[in-house]
């Protein structure tokens, strides 16, 4: 399929238009309403920041996107400046949003500006793309918050703001967040998981899931490849830590160099490894409990209780998903919502 010119960019538009729709209609309840319509797709249309002018917003979007690329230098545990050590790891933004946040179904940032302020399901509250930008802080970097006149967040937003320049608000992509694959109608297999991994993970990732640092003496360095588990990886609260997040991340991005076009790993397989991913140990989030003040809105998937059904933990942890859904259907229409008993 030809991907260049107006007339391939329509012909995908299209196809991925159908593929919107079709998928929702497959998992619509039965008697559902219809889904509703699709929003309009804009074209990804991202300015050159090298090009940008060499004033204050020019030189902090340039800033931000160094943070991005290079997060453990800037405000890493062993960041020069001890006052900005916000992030709790030597990870990098990049290493979940890959490229910059600038590849199709690698938790692209296109639109993250754009996004916000929107509604939060786990804080029950409209927060903003600065409030945002400190949960994945405190999360996917097990740090702490960040004051919003610090210049480093400031940097980040403005590259972030760069980045939806041309994006309207409430405006879609074709290639945002990980992907869609289909669920499997079994739970996912972390045993069978560990085979795969060592066939086609471990050389990079390393056998113990520790990565592979730039420079073992400076871990300001950070890594060439980033660790899955342990104490320098995502904490349990990360959104790579749920199991449909990180599973179609997975298949559409993995083995380094895969692309959503033509996929590594049969969807079974992407499962399966990223089931073993979940199931080895890495950093407790403090207060995780009290997520989702109405649990009828916490994620099937989220490995980590309270719940509003009846389920396992180990199913909401790896499936089969299809049927916790349906409890949570039934329980929206009989009850309306579930408080979390944590929440006082």
């Amino acid at each position: 399929m030809t991907r260049s010119g107006f007339c391939g960019f329509k012909l995908i538009v299209v196809f991925a238009s159908a593929v919107v729709i079709s998928t929702l209609l497959a998992f619509a309840p039965s008697g559902a309403a219809p889904p509703s319509p699709v929003k309009d797709i804009a074209v990804w249309n991202i300015p050159a920041f090298d090009a940008l002018p060499d004033d204050e917003n020019g030189r902090l979007a340039r800033y931000g996107r160094t943070i991005i690329a290079a997060t453990y230098a800037h405000i890493g545990p062993a960041a020069v400046n001890p006052a900005a050590r916000y992030a709790g790891n030597n990870l990098a933004c990049t290493n979940c949003h890959l490229r910059g946040g600038l590849k199709k179904f690698a938790l692209p940032l296109v639109t993250a500006s754009a996004d916000y302020p929107a509604y939060s399901a786990r804080t029950n509250a409209s927060i903003s793309i600065f409030d945002r930008v400190n949960q994945c802080l405190m999360r996917s970097m097990n740090g702490r918050p960040m004051a919003e006149q610090d210049r480093p967040m400031q940097a980040i937003l403005a590259y972030l703001r760069v980045l939806s320049t041309n994006i309207p608000v409430g405006g879609t992509i074709i290639g945002a967040g990980a992907g869609a694959m289909p669920e499997l109608d079994r739970a996912a297999d972390p045993g069978r998981g560990a085979a795969i991994y060592a066939r086609t993970c471990a050389d990079c990732h390393r056998p113990d899931g520790s990565g592979v640092r730039r420079n073992v003496a400076l871990p300001e360095m950070g890594y060439a490849v980033p660790p899955l588990w342990g104490q320098d990886s995502f904490n349990t609260g990360a959104g790579t830590a749920r199991l449909i997040t990180l599973a179609n991340f997975v298949h559409d991005n993995m083995p380094n160099g895969t692309s959503w076009v033509a996929p590594t790993l049969v969807p079974e397989d992407a499962w399966d490894v990223a089931a073993f991913v979940l199931s080895q140990p890495r950093p407790q989030l403090a207060g995780i409990d009290r997520d989702f003040p109405n649990l009828l809105l916490k994620p099937v998937d989220a490995g980590y209780p309270p719940y509003a059904d009846s389920f396992s933990l180990e199913q909401h942890r790896y499936g089969p998903f299809a049927p916790i859904r349906a409890e949570i259907t039934r329980l929206k229409e009989v009850r309306g919502e579930v408080p979390n008993p944590n929440i006082r």
